[in-house]
């Protein structure tokens, strides 16, 4: 699935988030949960993709990136409370 996009991952429900943009959500997503790549998210084990917007350019989703992480976090728990009130693993729906 190559579309640019925007992710939250979570570490667990209300827990620490990492927000992050990429054209292949399935191999980055696949990164974060392996900890192949060391930093932030491997340390805190923040491995749950709770929240994913697609766009039709990179450059758009860089913008909506640039924006969500100056978002107050109380406003991105409602985020995802929106699209995903469960904080599914939505990373096994990419699978299909």
């Amino acid at each position: 699935m190559r579309q640019p996009c925007v992710y939250i991952l979570a570490s667990g429900r209300n827990g620490t988030l990492y927000i992050g943009v990429t054209s292949d959500i399935v191999a980055r997503a696949w990164q974060h949960r392996s900890g192949v790549v060391e930093g932030f998210t491997d340390r805190y084990a923040v491995h749950r993709l709770v929240h994913v917007e697609f766009f039709g350019t990179m450059e758009e989703a860089i913008l909506r990136e640039k924006k969500l992480k100056r978002w107050r976090r109380a406003w991105k728990l409602a985020l995802i409370e929106e699209g995903n009130p469960q904080w599914r693993d939505l990373y096994e729906d990419l699978q299909r």
